[in-house]
This record gives C-alpha cells, structure tokens and sequence, in this order.
C-alpha cells in the first residue's frame, strides 16, 4: 500500500474535522454494546495525527499519529487484536497504555475502501486485559460495522483519482 495513496483518498473524502453525525455516532455505540467494551472508536489516520470521526468513552478528539494503536491495524485485511496493550512490544511503551487513560485491550477493523486502501479503523478498547479477546460473533459484529462505516463514507462527495 503506498502512504501517499492513502493519504490522498483520506483527503479526498473531506471528512476530517467535520462535525458529528447521527451514523458513525450510531454505529461506535453499537460496536461498544455489542463487544461489551467502555470504548468505541472510528479514527481516521492522517500523516500526523488519529482523528476520530466518532467515539464512545474516549474524551479525547484526536492523538498524535506517534500514540495511535490503529495504526498498526492499516495494511491488513481483517481484524487486529492485542488482548494485553502493557504485552505487546507495539504499544507496550504507549502513553496511552502506561498513563491515563491506561488502556489494556485493542481490537480494530480496518476501514478498507474500494481502491483497497485503508483510512483507518473502527475500534474496540477496554481498560482491563481480555485474554479471550473478542467471540466469533463479536469479531463478527465490529467487520460488519467497519463496512457500515466505509458505506457511509462511500455516500460522500469525493475527488479522488487512485494512482495518479
């Protein structure tokens, strides 16, 4: 996947920084609910920074890219899953994981458009470990609202031309 591309169809969506809306804020209400976790999240990955489209139990409405546990979620095609933040050599040094909030479980679904670039995830946080991780049906769940949030996305006006 090629940053640059990414970055020019995130763009191109014109949706960073733009105000709340009833969908995306519906549907990181659904995917707290329905992986029983306190946070919810659609963060969207700039160059420099994670923004959230939406969220759920999490202040916050950006982190510096640097403080991203998305990120790690982009080039892949399924969900990401770290049962145990203070274990994993990727975010074990995280400030968000050794300082308040003091974040434990992480699992996202990349928010894959049709070009086959990601802009970023929906995601699931809890404060405590989850060694199970999520069930079958939650993991489920949060794949079928990652393609609610890409169809949404898809609904907006954009200008991209891939690979140009």
């Amino acid at each position: 996947m090629n940053e640059a591309d990414r970055l020019d169809a995130l763009h191109a969506h014109d949706i960073l920084d733009t105000g709340p809306e009833v969908g995306f804020d519906d549907i990181v209400r659904l995917a707290a609910r329905l992986c029983d976790t306190p946070v919810a999240l659609i963060s969207l990955l700039d160059a420099e920074r994670q923004w959230f489209k939406a969220r759920v139990g999490f202040e916050p409405s950006e982190t510096p890219i640097a403080q991203s546990i998305c990120k790690h979620a982009v080039g892949q095609r399924d969900l990401l899953i770290i049962p145990d933040l203070t274990l994993d050599p990727r975010t074990q040094s995280n400030p968000l994981v050794l300082e308040d909030p003091h974040l434990r479980f992480y699992a996202g679904a990349p928010l894959v458009i049709a070009e086959g670039l990601t802009l970023g995830t929906i995601c699931v946080i809890d404060h405590a470990p989850r060694p199970e991780g999520l069930t079958e049906v939650q993991a489920d769940d949060l794949r079928s609202l990652a393609r609610q949030v890409v169809s949404l996305l898809g609904s907006r006006p954009i200008d991209f031309t891939p690979f140009a």
